[in-house]
């Protein structure tokens, strides 16, 4: 999920808290706990601070071991002994229990985006992706807003957010049966379907789809209940040629590679260069597919210019590499 609904969890998650007797008896207590479930509901996207280095760094590593089952142990230690060093006086054993609960449950909710994250590591990288819930959903954010309204006039935040939850609860369980609507009327229209990946959007019954057939790649909408597709293309094996083979030792495409599961890719040769350029499939924009990978080596194969992430046009990639247009 975004920054913004992560923090508004966090205070969700503390306000729960005072459901326990022990919790809304000790303002410290309570204090301290509000202040762990916040820590904890970010903790988690603190390699955030990657972007700095660069985008391949960046998809390689976000989502990666900060979300991993060791680092929900160690995000909720560390964040409750800082915390205990300023309350010493209050349970441990709580504030630990209630930041651990909010790290662990930023790392849940994180599952149900397309983009996903490595929560099984150590015990695999694989990218668990559930691609039912939109990383901003309005819907979500809005009922936390009104539960965080609500509390301001008055409302035990306890009992205020639990309900919040149980609704929410019944939210993911429609959206289950959405995409699972979805998935059945694809099957239906397109023959030896071998998976399938939903992008949820900003609006409630319009998703994004990314489909991958026996002989072609399929990229389509579904709106209101029915599928449109949009693009198809032929599904070709990565072949073993010397320039892939020589672009794949570039940082860009091979933290690309990592972490795309659906795309397609392109080789053009220049009087002077060779182009290798990667797209992934899941994020089709009016008509265009801004997630790639592109690298550039000369006639020798050295590779001389590389980039990957979020494009929208040509001249702002052709600005990106700085060098050799087409």
């Amino acid at each position: 999920m975004d920054t913004g609904t992560h923090i508004v969890m966090g205070v969700a998650l503390g306000s729960i808290a005072t459901l326990d007797p022990v919790i809304a008896h000790d303002p410290m207590l309570a204090q301290a706990i509000l202040i762990g479930t916040l820590a904890g509901s970010q903790a988690p996207d603190l390699d955030t601070i990657l972007k700095l280095k660069n985008n391949a760094t960046y998809i390689q590593n976000h989502r990666g071991i900060t979300h991993s089952i060791p680092a929900v142990w160690l995000w909720s230690l560390l964040i409750t002994g800082i915390i205990f060093y300023f309350y010493p006086e209050v349970s441990m054993f709580r504030l630990w229990l209630w930041t651990f609960i909010a790290v662990a449950f930023h790392v849940f909710v994180d599952l149900f985006n397309a983009y996903g994250t490595q929560a099984l590591r150590p015990f695999t990288k694989k990218w668990i992706a559930f691609g039912m819930i939109n990383t901003f959903d309005p819907i979500i954010f809005s009922l936390h807003l009104v539960g965080i309204g609500t509390m301001f006039l008055g409302a035990h935040p306890g009992y205020t957010f639990l309900t919040i939850y149980i609704v929410l609860a019944g939210y993911y369980v429609v959206r289950f049966r959405q995409q699972a609507y979805i998935k059945q009327a694809i099957h239906k229209k397109i023959p030896e379907v071998e998976h399938i990946i939903t992008v949820p959007t900003f609006r409630f019954r319009e998703w994004h789809l990314a489909i991958t057939a026996k002989d072609y790649f399929y990229v389509g909408r579904a709106k209101n209940g029915r599928i449109h597709l949009l693009d198809k293309f032929e599904k070709c094996p990565i072949p073993n040629n010397p320039v892939i083979e020589a672009a794949k030792k570039d940082e860009n495409l091979s933290a690309f590679l990592s972490f795309s599961p659906v795309y397609r890719w392109e080789v053009h040769e220049y009087s002077d260069h060779y182009e290798v350029r990667f797209t992934d499939l899941r994020y089709r924009s009016k008509g265009y597919y801004p997630f790639i990978a592109v690298v550039q080596l000369d006639r020798d194969l050295n590779i001389v210019s590389s980039y990957t992430g979020w494009i929208f046009s040509e001249g702002k990639l052709r600005k990106k590499l700085e060098l050799i247009p087409n």
